[in-house]
């Protein structure tokens, strides 16, 4: 089981999901309860764990509001997910819950779906130039200054590193690596010496590690923006990896928890994607009652080493 830290966000409440019943969508008539409201998730990627345990935290969230959740899946592109924001205008969508593949990208189709008067939660990223209700996300940036202590501590506060950057142009990879770049200021001894994109994708960072080990052989350490990642750096690290560079990922995945017990991992910031899938449904009951709602809505990140691992898994 998890640690108590991860405090559990409460569960939609009875008077919440009353008043959504008690509304209804345009175009019907006022005997239609809101039971089966449709509302669209537009995730940016499904081939990743993260989103994986995001969705499942909005599905069941909405199966148990009543709400009609429509899932749609980007695969990182974001033309494709303009696509679907704008099907999502067109069918019936009385809310959408986008978690963008790119932050200034989905700008034009989220004022699109503003202009249509559909209300708009972003989650995990916010959305540029355009207007969303609320953001649902981690708090990026503390994340990357604990990532860039727990890294330092981990190398001996001295040595030279390797940054593994997401997707361009997305706010959780800019908020992430401003973080880490704070945090390292704390450290004259280490030395940034290479950042590149991996895309938040394992396979991408093994090749792209793979290439810039050959490059700066004497890294001694590796922070990945993410776990997927991190994993990836691993397998370029071979039996390098937690002994003499050591690894710090983030997002706290079933496979990055299992790498800091295997001890190829030195650590990861854990989020807690289940609940941001959860709240952004929460934050749609309420938004789609006329209830105020937070511009801003933060969840807590944690450090995670060998030492606390066994708190997050079972």
């Amino acid at each position: 089981m998890k640690s108590s830290s991860f405090r559990r966000i409460a569960a939609v409440t009875t008077a919440a999901a009353l008043i959504l019943v008690g509304t209804t969508a345009c175009g019907r008539g006022g005997g239609d309860s809101a039971s089966g409201t449709k509302i669209v998730l537009a995730v940016s990627t499904l081939n990743n764990p993260f989103f994986v345990e995001l969705r499942d935290g909005a599905q069941a969230a909405a199966t148990a509001a009543g709400l009609q959740l429509n899932i749609v899946d980007a695969q990182n592109d974001s033309a494709t997910q303009a696509n679907q924001l704008a099907t999502a205008a067109s069918s019936g969508a009385k809310l959408v819950i986008v978690n963008p593949v790119d932050s200034d990208a989905a700008g034009s189709a989220v004022k699109a779906l503003n202009t249509a008067n559909i209300p708009v939660i972003a989650v995990d990223r916010t959305v540029n130039g355009a207007t969303v209700a609320s953001l649902v996300a981690s708090d990026n940036v503390a994340g990357g200054k604990q990532a860039a202590v727990e890294l330092a501590t981990a190398m001996g506060e001295k040595g030279s590193v390797i940054d593994l950057q997401g997707v361009s142009g997305t706010s959780a990879s800019r908020d992430r690596g401003a973080g880490f770049e704070e945090g390292m200021k704390a450290y004259p001894n280490i030395t940034v010496v290479a950042k590149q994109t991996a895309n938040f994708d394992r396979a991408t960072a093994l090749d792209v590690t793979t290439n810039l080990l050959q490059a700066h052989p004497e890294v001694t350490g590796v922070f990945a923006e993410n776990d997927e990642m991190a994993l990836g750096a691993v397998q370029a690290l071979g039996s390098r990896a937690g002994t003499d560079v050591k690894v710090v990922g983030f997002d706290g995945t079933t496979d990055g928890l299992a790498a800091i017990t295997a001890g190829t991992l030195a650590a990861t910031i854990a989020q807690q994607p289940a609940e941001l899938g959860k709240l952004a449904i929460e934050l749609a009951v309420k938004t789609l009652a006329g209830e105020k709602v937070d511009a801003t809505v933060p969840v807590e990140v944690v450090t995670v080493t060998k030492t606390n691992v066994g708190d997050f898994t079972k």
